[in-house]
């Protein structure tokens, strides 16, 4: 691989991304809003940029095989708030990916795309969206718009559906968790294989309790490594039953199905996680 470009650099899952993807390419260009993100690999460059002005993120995609799209407000925030990096950003990723030939974007989608599902059913990948939040509507948008710049231009996406990925120190992560090397793999998986189209994995672990079916993205050659089992018991100790009547506690998305749209999900709640 040539050329790899990652955006969200500097967030939680993009600071696990930047050595594996280094060691995948001749060179990788880092680039998020923020100032910098510190060492750089020998082979790594890094840019500050707003995804949501294409005049920025257009020249950064020049000679590029693959972008890694991880940048984004990773929260629910007032629509207006999220229009310009989630909704804008995401089309400005798209296009300039086009406009420059590259091959595939693969794109931190989240489970909050499908996030009001009970949990009682096992959902696929191929489930309508029924987003939780302003914050999985764009994760809609951008997984639709992956799907129609595959069908009317050839340019293939893999849509990570991430369910949690952060310390298990909830109920909910003992099936939602998405361990970091598991991750890394997915992310991988999803630059190496050969043919992709258009694809949406759901990013979890092998966690015995998983409430989501991954069969019908084996193609990509994912095979997670990592259960959260092994924190059930102690995990279930610490915390009251859960409530079934409680969205939060029952639909897929936990606490983003629970509160009022553009309310932050982060901090009202003893969940500590990360979707993306």
């Amino acid at each position: 691989m040539k050329k790899l470009v990652l955006t969200g650099a500097a967030g939680n899952l993009g600071s696990h991304l930047r050595a594996p993807l280094a060691a995948m390419c001749d060179e990788l260009l880092s680039t998020d809003i923020a100032e910098s993100v510190g060492d750089l690999a020998a082979n790594e460059t890094y840019v500050q940029a707003d995804v949501a002005d294409m005049a920025a993120v257009k020249p950064l995609l020049e000679g590029a095989d693959m972008v890694v799209h991880f940048g984004a407000i990773v929260d629910e925030k007032p629509f207006e708030e999220l229009l310009g990096p989630n909704f804008v950003g995401a089309y400005n990723i798209w296009e300039a990916a086009h406009q420059h030939g590259v091959r595939r974007v693969v794109y931190a989608s989240s489970i909050h795309a499908v996030g009001m599902y009970p949990k009682n059913e096992a959902i696929g990948i191929d489930v309508p969206h029924r987003p939780d939040t302003f914050y999985g509507l764009a994760k809609c948008f951008a997984e639709d718009l992956g799907r129609m710049y595959w069908e009317k231009r050839g340019l293939e996406a893999v849509c990570l559906r991430i369910l949690s990925c952060a310390p298990v120190t909830n109920p909910r992560a003992v099936g939602s968790w998405l361990s970091y090397d598991d991750m890394i793999q997915l992310v991988e998986k999803s630059i190496t294989t050969p043919i992709t189209g258009f694809s949406v994995v759901y990013g979890v672990s092998d966690n015995d309790r998983a409430p989501v079916d991954n069969t019908a993205a084996r193609h990509l050659g994912y095979r997670p490594k990592d259960n959260a089992e092994q924190f059930a018991e102690e995990i279930y100790a610490k915390f009251d039953p859960l409530d079934p009547q409680n969205p939060s506690d029952f639909r897929h998305g936990g606490p983003f199905a629970g509160i009022p749209l553009g309310a932050s999900a982060m901090g009202l709640f003893h969940f500590d996680e990360k979707d993306d």
